[in-house]
C-alpha cells in the first residue's frame, strides 16, 4: 500500500517528521516497507533556459543549443522537434543517470559538435511514455530549481506492507485513522461523502440474479454530458507517484478513490452497454475479454457483471474491454459494488488476474463504502468530467456489519501483557472508530463497519495494546527453569491460562 506524505495529511492533521510517521505506523503494526524520496533520484535534474538554438552544420534533424542551467551555460545537442530559443526544460548534467534510457551520460560529440548533458523528454525522465519531444515548462519555471520541485516529485513516498487482516488501511485514510489512534495527529472530516443531488433517472439499472453470486448489493449512477479529458495534474501526480499511469480523468478517478479510501469501483461507457446490467454467475466456458486484452474463459464458480449473455466485468477483479471508457465517451455508467471476498479471492487466484480491485475486495472492503463511494465518486466525476449526474440506483440489500464483542478488561493484562487503565482501553477502541459501552462485568465494543477482522475479545486486546504500545509490554521469559517451587495457580488463572511474571521475577 503505497502512498505519499502529503497524500497522508490530506486526512491527518499532523505536524509530525516523516520519520515519525514510519517509526509509528512501525509501532502500530503497519510495517513499512520502504520510504522513497523521488527528490533524492531526481536531485541532478534542473531547470534549463535555452538560450539559443542553431542548426546542426551536418544534420537536418538536429539542433546546437545553448543553455543557460543556473550554474552557467552549456552546449547541447538536441533532436527534440520542440527544442527551440527562449523556452524553459529540464537539464540533465554529464554524470547524470538516465532512467528511461538506463545511460550515464558522460560528454560527447554528435556528428561533430561537442555535447555536454542533454535536455529529456517525460520517457527518458522514466515519468511517462511522452517522448514526442523534450518536456516544455512554463515560462514562469525558475531557472536552476530542481525539477522534482517544479512538478511535486519531491513528496516522499511510503510503503506499507499491509497483512491480509487490515482491509480498512488499503486506503490511505485508514492508515491515517491510525495514527490518529496513535496520538500522531488528528483525523479529518470525511466531507466528501456528503450527498451529490442527481437531475434526473438513470436509464441504466442493477439487478441481481438469485443464482447464488458473489454480490448482495449494488449502487450506481449514470451521468451524461462528460468530457473524459485528462484528470487535473494534482490527480496525475499522486497517481504517478505511488506507480500508476494517468489514464484519463474517468480511469483515474477509480483509481485515485481506490487508494484514498480502499473503495474500488469501476465505469462503463454508457452508450456501449444496454439498459440493464446484471449480477450473475458466469456460465461454463463463458469468454471474457479483459480491459487488459487478455482472453479469459469463466466457470459457474465466477461471479459476473453481465449485458444480456455478454460479460461486462468480471465481479471485483477487473472490467471488460469493450465497455471500457476511451477519450471520446460522453456517458457513463458507475458502478460501487459489495463483493463476497472468498469467491474474489478464489476467481482471481484461478485466472491468475492480480489488481488493485481484487487486493481490496479479497480482504473485505466497508459494507457502507457502496453508498458513500457512489457520492465520492459523482463528486469527482463531475468535478473532473463536468456533465450532469442520474439519481442513484441500487439492488439487493445492504449486509448489516453490526456485532457486538464483550470485552474482560484484565484480558489485556493477562493475555496482551499490559497493564491498562480501563479508561484509557475505552478512548483507544473510541479512536479506531468503535462504539464502546460500560457493562457491569466490563466493555461491550462494536467494531465499525470498516474493521471485518475484528470478531472477538482477543482480537479487542490487540487493537488496544497495538495501540499503546506494543514497545511498551515488559519482556517476560516464558521459560521455567526449576529454581524455585512452580507458584500454584487459582482456578481462575488456570481456567484463563494466565502466565504468571512471577516465574521469571528477579533472583528467581
Amino acid at each position: 500500500m503505497k502512498f505519499t506524505l502529503s497524500w497522508l495529511k490530506d486526512h491527518l492533521d499532523t505536524q509530525a517528521s516523516l520519520q515519525e510517521v514510519v517509526d509509528t505506523l512501525t509501532r502500530i503494526g503497519l510495517e513499512v516497507d520502504t520510504v522513497h524520496d523521488p527528490a533524492a533520484a531526481l536531485a541532478a535534474f534542473r531547470v534549463a533556459h535555452v538560450v539559443s538554438a542553431e542548426q546542426h552544420p551536418d544534420a537536418d534533424r538536429l539542433r546546437v543549443c545553448t543553455v543557460d542551467t543556473g550554474a552557467g551555460t552549456v552546449q547541447v545537442v538536441c533532436g527534440a522537434p520542440n527544442a527551440r530559443a527562449g523556452m524553459k526544460g529540464v537539464f540533465a548534467p554529464s554524470g547524470s543517470y538516465i532512467p528511461g534510457l538506463d545511460v550515464t551520460l558522460k560528454p560527447t560529440k554528435i556528428r561533430g559538435v561537442e555535447s555536454n548533458g542533454m535536455l529529456v523528454s517525460e520517457r527518458e525522465m522514466g515519468l511517462s511514455d511522452a517522448h514526442e519531444g523534450i518536456i516544455d515548462l512554463p515560462e514562469d519555471a525558475e531557472i536552476g530549481r530542481p525539477f522534482a520541485e517544479v512538478l511535486g516529485l519531491d513528496d516522499p513516498v511510503i510503503d506499507v506492507e499491509l497483512t491480509p487482516n487490515r482491509p480498512d488501511c488499503t486506503g490511505v485514510r485508514g492508515i491515517a485513522r491510525d495514527l490518529a489512534a496513535a496520538g500522531l495527529g488528528t483525523l479529518k472530516p470525511f466531507a466528501m461523502a456528503e450527498p451529490v443531488a442527481g437531475s434526473y433517472d438513470s436509464p441504466v439499472r442493477w439487478a441481481i440474479a438469485a443464482d447464488g453470486n458473489a454480490c448482495p448489493y449494488v449502487v450506481g449512477r449514470h451521468f451524461r454530458g462528460v468530457t473524459n479529458r485528462p484528470s487535473p495534474k494534482w490527480a496525475q501526480d499522486r497517481l504517478r507517484a505511488i506507480g500508476l499511469r494517468p489514464i484519463s480523468a474517468l480511469v483515474d478517478v477509480t483509481n485515485y478513490v481506490s487508494i484514498d479510501l480502499g473503495r474500488p469501483l469501476h465505469v462503463f461507457d454508457a452508450g456501449k452497454i444496454g439498459t440493464t446490467l446484471t449480477m450473475r454467475r458466469a456460465r461454463d466456458g463463458e469468454p471474457f475479454h479483459a480491459l487488459v486484452g487478455d482472453d479469459y474463459e469463466l466457470t459457474s464458480a465466477m461471479t459476473v457483471i453481465g449485458d444480456g449473455d455478454t460479460a461486462e466485468a468480471l465481479a471485483g477483479v477487473m472490467g471488460g474491454l469493450a465497455s471500457s471508457c476511451l477519450p471520446e465517451t460522453t456517458e457513463v455508467f458507475l458502478e460501487v459494488a459489495l463483493f463476497d471476498p472468498l469467491s474474489v479471492a478464489a476467481t482471481g487466484r484461478a485466472l491468475q488476474i492480480d489488481s488493485d480491485a481484487r487486493y481490496r475486495f479479497e480482504r473485505g472492503v466497508d459494507p457502507e463504502s457502496a453508498d458513500w463511494g457512489a457520492e465520492v465518486a459523482a463528486r469527482l466525476i463531475l468535478e473532473f468530467c463536468g456533465g450532469e449526474a442520474s439519481r442513484p440506483v441500487a439492488a439487493g440489500t445492504r449486509p448489516d456489519p453490526t456485532r457486538r464483542i464483550a470485552l474482560r478488561p484484565d484480558r489485556v493484562r493477562t493475555l496482551g501483557g499490559a497493564d491498562i487503565a480501563v479508561g484509557e482501553q475505552v478512548g483507544i477502541l473510541e479512536r479506531l472508530g468503535f462504539g464502546v459501552a460500560r457493562a457491569e462485568d466490563g466493555i461491550v465494543a462494536t467494531p465499525p463497519s470498516w474493521r471485518p477482522d475484528v470478531h472477538g475479545e482477543a482480537d479487542l486486546v490487540e487493537e488496544i495494546t497495538r495501540i499503546w504500545g506494543f514497545d511498551r509490554i515488559p519482556a517476560v521469559s516464558l521459560v521455567y527453569d526449576g529454581a524455585v517451587p512452580m507458584p500454584a495457580l487459582t482456578p481462575a488463572q488456570r481456567r484463563t491460562g494466565a502466565v504468571r511474571r512471577t516465574l521469571a521475577a528477579p533472583g528467581r
